[in-house]
């Protein structure tokens, strides 16, 4: 994955190619993922997104994460640790798969919820799914070549809306989402 960000429209294919990536991931870890998620930009339809999937796997309440990292690892991922995000683990894809990250989440992990909400809340409000193509446009131009600082700029908007889904928004599927 190059240094360079780069922002581009959404593309119709990353849903395909990330139930190619599910299917792999599946046949991994088997029985010890409870889900396996799509989020981030490049699962909102009609979002502008850095050409790389984001996957999110939940971790069943009794499976080992020891066990998991090592599935994988065995796969070609290269674990990464915690990357300051408690109960969420990071891996590095393979070189010869598509562009993605890979996050493990413990059962009791906050941060997979926020992925799913702030991903429903996107889906189903146009307007803000338009801003934030905006706000991440812009920030891809004033932090070409530093991923912190892009990271940062969406920071405040991605609060935002979690609060707003904290508030009591509905998500994509119509029903209130509980924090």
């Amino acid at each position: 994955m190059s240094g360079v960000i780069i922002v581009e429209d959404y593309d119709a294919r990353w849903p395909q190619e990330f139930e190619k990536l599910r299917a792999r991931i599946a046949e991994v870890l088997g029985p010890l993922a409870a889900a396996i998620e799509h989020i981030g930009s490049t699962a909102v339809p009609g979002l502008a997104a850095k050409p790389i999937i984001d996957i999110d796997v939940l971790l069943r309440p009794d499976a080992g994460l020891a066990e998991a990292v090592s599935d994988l690892s065995l796969a070609g991922y290269e674990h990464r640790g915690d990357l300051g995000i408690r109960g969420r683990e990071a891996f590095r894809a393979p070189a010869d798969s598509y562009p993605h990250h890979l996050y493990v989440c413990l059962a009791d992990a906050g941060e997979y919820q926020r992925h799913i909400e702030f991903r429903d809340y996107l889906r189903s409000h146009p307007e803000d799914m338009e801003a934030y193509a905006s706000l991440k446009r812009t920030l891809a131009q004033e932090f070409a070549v530093d991923r912190e600082g892009y990271t940062q700029g969406k920071s405040q908007f991605v609060e935002r809306t979690l609060r707003r889904v904290g508030d009591g928004e509905q998500s994509g599927r119509g029903v209130r989402i509980l924090r």
